[in-house]
């Protein structure tokens, strides 16, 4: 069978996601909304700012009482204060963020004013018309569409949202999502390891890395090589948006995970041009997606962050998923092409990527070392300093 390119897989992918979109709303208060997605285009209920402010501290004049000669100070503003209109040949002592009295059009910042013995000012340099000030609307105005739907809340967005005084909204429900993990040797923090047993660490990565993105988890808990126990399972699990499991989706004798898939479900894709990760397993249950992670770390890492993760965000109703990269200079040589795509776990250090020297896809702790991801393209070949695309793990675990 012909390994599918990782292009084609996500392309397949994201238009089962499109198709499978998440259409389900929920009103959600903005103080628990981070991570949540916009279902709703949110409009300006007001103007932003609701008033022409200053954006210095200063003197707010009308422009054209400006003649050379010094203006007396009829009123001081601050924030948060009322004015009252300025009154003619005078100016206003303000402060950032206060509102201009009515008739005042212009600021003159405080270092280009001197104050006189008699407290009356003079400016000290040719002043523009509508200088320093923040005008009312500026930054939206009433009706103005300031978030579009599909739009992650992340820190900014709920700033925004803020300050147009919107204290709720409507949000995508979250995917569900039922974690599982298969496989006899492992085992689960805090229990005792059997001769052939290993930690499973793929679920607790997994795990907090979908809360990350704003799922709820439903953990399906760990299943043994047993291809009946295996069915079961996924029976039972029919009122989710995706079963994400780990291991079993290989040819082997025990990678039931894989069978089951293959001879009762629907398959979508199997086999990537990807190392690592070149297991990943994808198609349907009883008509629920699943995604057939490799069970190794580095290859669950990378085949989730790559495909499960933009999988998911798209179906949440994300438009733009796929991760960030840029170019770098490679602190390695490349000399020998390979057949797949690689994705090598390195940093960056004096501007150059380097590489943990153990790539391994068993090896977690390339990972916590690394800061992400060196993409060498198939049949690639380069020499040290040339540039290669590097993709920081931010952009994929946020």
């Amino acid at each position: 069978m012909e390994l599918l390119p990782v292009e084609e897989a996500l392309a397949l992918l994201l238009k089962q996601a499109d198709a499978e979109s998440i259409r389900e709303h929920e009103t959600v208060a903005a103080s628990a909304a981070l991570g949540r997605v916009l279902a709703e285009t949110l409009v300006a209920g007001l103007d932003l700012p609701p008033w022409p402010n200053s954006a210095m501290d200063g003197y707010a004049i009308r422009h054209a009482d400006l003649s050379g000669e010094p203006l007396s100070v009829s009123q001081k503003v601050f924030a948060g204060m009322q004015p009252v209109e300025l009154m003619p040949g005078t100016c206003a002592r303000i402060f950032t963020g206060a509102p201009l009295p009515d008739g005042a059009d212009t600021v003159e910042m405080q270092e280009n004013v001197r104050v006189l013995d008699d407290g009356r000012v003079s400016f000290l340099a040719p002043v523009r018309f509508g200088q320093n000030v923040r005008p009312q609307g500026g930054e939206a105005r009433r009706g103005d569409s300031v978030l579009e739907a599909g739009v992650r809340l992340g820190p900014v967005e709920l700033g925004l949202v803020a300050s147009l005084g919107v204290t709720e909204f409507k949000v995508v429900r979250k995917a569900r999502v039922a974690l599982l993990s298969t496989g006899d040797e492992l085992v689960e923090a805090g229990q005792a390891l059997a001769p052939g047993q290993i930690y499973n660490s793929n679920r607790v990565l997994l795990r907090h890395w979908l809360e990350r993105l704003g799922c709820e988890v439903i953990d399906a808990g760990v299943l043994p090589d047993d291809r009946q126990k295996i069915c079961d399972c996924l029976d039972s699990l029919d009122d989710v948006d995706l079963i994400l499991s780990t291991g079993g989706v290989s040819v082997g004798e025990a990678d039931f995970l894989g069978q089951v898939l293959r001879e009762e479900g629907q398959l979508t894709l199997w086999k990537l041009a990807i190392k690592p990760g070149k297991p990943l397993t994808c198609g349907y249950y009883r008509g629920v997606p699943l995604i057939g992670l490799p069970g190794n770390p580095t290859s669950t890492l990378v085949t989730f962050g790559l495909l499960g993760r933009p999988y998911l965000l798209r179906r949440m109703g994300i438009a733009e998923v796929e991760p960030l990269g840029f170019a770098v200079a490679a602190g390695f040589a490349w000399p020998k092409p390979g057949k797949r795509r690689e994705y090598l776990r390195a940093r960056l250090e004096q501007g150059k990527a380097q590489l943990y020297a153990n790539q391994s896809s068993s090896v977690l702790r390339s990972v916590a070392w690394a800061q992400g991801l060196v993409v060498v393209p198939e049949h690639a070949r380069f020499d040290e300093g040339e540039l290669v695309r590097f993709i920081p793990f931010s952009e994929l675990f946020g």
